[in-house]
């Protein structure tokens, strides 16, 4: 890194990467002309000697950063819905405003477009570091971040996440202790309306669901498959309960699906909880507000939120971080769920 008093010009920058002043134009320009080799080269240099395009930018290095990235694949409309993501917003919010940071936050349709928004972002110095969240299994998304050196936090269980550093709930626990809750209760027909099994915090929950159900000595019962949006929910929920062997139990992956599988319920003339017991993951005030209440997972996703951005600063920091869990959703009973009649 070069002394405080040095001013680095773009013509430093070039001699480091062994190239022309035009290069490094074109690379930071993202213009043709460079291959991505030589481009990789002199973002390397550049990082190197503390120098980026823009004057906005305090520095490349890692420990100045103004602004931390997400990117969301969901569509505006189920996120302004979802609490889970409101409250983890409000908790990486109040870390970032004690140290006069901005979220930069984008909705992508796909994996791929995330994948150029943060190497945009990280090649025209938007970010300092970037919250990675959604995994899915082999996800796409490690080579080319990686790849790119990155500064990042992955919000995912270790198997996911290809070695960036990590935090996670254990859900897995969490769904083994809802279903030997509905069990203990009398349940022995027990439904699971998931994300989609690509998705990996949605595969683990449901294959501790069918392992924890088989451990119990039941048959492993009928999972269905959803965008997590509340039509999905309704539909999935209406499915099971036409079925010949309808549940007496149903564990949902988000309140919003299982405030919409009580409306469906109420609908087909079932009552909850004497006909049917639900229970939703992610506590929220939703499910304080139906009527009855839900049973719920619940953690505190606000903290969740302001840890995963906490450790997002020990990185930038340059201190070395050990991927862990922070914490095991817990279950909160309420009238949602009783003891099956007959």
């Amino acid at each position: 890194m070069s002394a405080p008093s040095e001013r680095v010009t773009i013509k430093d920058v070039a001699a480091a990467a062994g190239v022309s002043k035009g290069a490094v134009s074109l690379a930071f320009n993202h213009k043709p002309g460079v291959s991505e080799a030589t481009r990789e080269r002199i973002f390397a240099a550049a990082r190197q000697l503390g120098w980026a395009p823009n004057s906005s930018a305090r520095s490349l290095s890692r420990q100045s950063v103004d602004t931390v990235g997400l990117a969301i694949c969901r569509p505006a409309r189920l996120l302004g819905l979802e609490p889970f993501y409101m409250e983890f917003i409000s908790g990486i919010e109040s870390v970032l405003a004690e140290r006069d940071c901005s979220l930069l936050l984008r909705l992508v349709d796909s994996v791929e477009e995330e994948i150029g928004l943060q190497e945009r972002w990280w090649r025209e110095r938007q970010i300092g570091g970037s919250l990675l969240v959604d995994f899915h299994q082999d996800d796409p998304r490690i080579e080319p971040l990686r790849k790119l050196g990155l500064p990042a936090v992955a919000v995912g269980h270790p198997s996911l996440t290809g070695g960036f550093p990590s935090i996670w709930t254990d859900d897995a626990a969490a769904v083994a202790e809802a279903v030997r809750y509905l069990a203990a209760l009398g349940h022995r027909h027990i439904a699971h309306v998931g994300g989609p099994r690509g998705l990996g915090h949605s595969a683990i929950r449901t294959t501790a669901f069918e392992q924890t159900m088989r451990d119990l000595g039941l048959e492993s019962g009928p999972h269905a498959e959803t965008s997590f949006s509340g039509d999905d929910g309704a539909r999935a929920t209406r499915s099971l309960l036409l079925a010949r062997e309808r549940p007496t139990a149903i564990l949902y992956d988000n309140d919003i699906m299982a405030v919409a599988g009580l409306g469906v319920a109420a609908e087909m003339g079932i009552s909850v909880p004497d006909d049917l017991s639900l229970l939703a993951w992610d506590d929220s005030q939703l499910c304080r507000l139906t009527h009855p209440t839900l049973s719920a997972m619940s953690h505190d996703v606000h903290s969740f939120g302001a840890q995963v951005t906490r450790v997002l600063f020990e990185v930038l920091d340059g201190r070395e971080v050990v991927s862990r869990p922070v914490a095991t959703p817990s279950l909160v009973p309420r009238a949602s769920t009783a003891s099956p009649r007959g």
